[in-house]
């Protein structure tokens, strides 16, 4: 939760951890108006841009620029929410240093979800945002799922930050790797 200490100058990092259809845009266009913060969301980027999804792995370029401009603005003071899902720990962590870095701090927003009401939606957002929506099968749910990391009580807390991973000698270094055009 924000810290009702921190003064507007204070800006945060919201990290929305969760998976596709558990309300992830939903909550963070709620935080965008509560903490007037600029809220950057690949898919609403990746159709107009490349009808796809994913399209040939641009998805980690254009979260890399996403990361980019997120730094730029919390340098800036401005509130930002980085609407991925972010499904790893080591991205999670990678993210909260970054936000460390430009003198933020950082919000895991987690949103849990059961498989029925996870497909229940997802059918639900392809009636009505046919348009504006991937659909993700059963199949594509079920591989998503038995790869998302749940966060641990003491991740959402945010009271230490882990070390890079073996080969980086610092997260910066990593998120470059990770999300190419991040750190340029």
């Amino acid at each position: 939760m924000h810290d009702p200490a921190a003064t507007p100058l204070d800006p945060v990092l919201f990290v929305m951890v969760a998976l596709p259809a558990s309300g992830k845009s939903t909550r963070a266009k709620e935080i965008e108006r509560e903490r007037r913060a600029l809220r950057l969301t690949p898919d609403e980027w990746m159709i107009p841009l490349f009808d796809d999804h994913d399209a040939d792995g641009k998805r980690n370029v254009l979260e890399g620029r996403f990361i980019w401009l997120a730094r730029r603005a919390l340098r800036c003071g401005v509130n930002v929410i980085l609407d991925f899902g972010v499904w790893a720990k080591v991205e999670r962590t990678a993210l909260r240093a970054i936000a460390a870095d430009a003198g933020a701090s950082c919000e895991l927003v987690y949103l849990e979800i059961d498989e029925a009401e996870q497909r229940r939606r997802r059918d639900d957002r392809a009636r009505v945002e046919s348009d504006t929506t991937f659909y993700i099968t059963d199949e594509v749910l079920a591989d998503y799922r038995r790869r998302f990391e749940v966060p641990d009580a003491a991740e959402l807390a945010g009271t230490a930050l882990d070390a890079p991973p073996a080969g980086y000698a610092s997260w910066r270094a990593w998120v470059a790797e990770w999300w190419p055009t991040s750190m340029s």
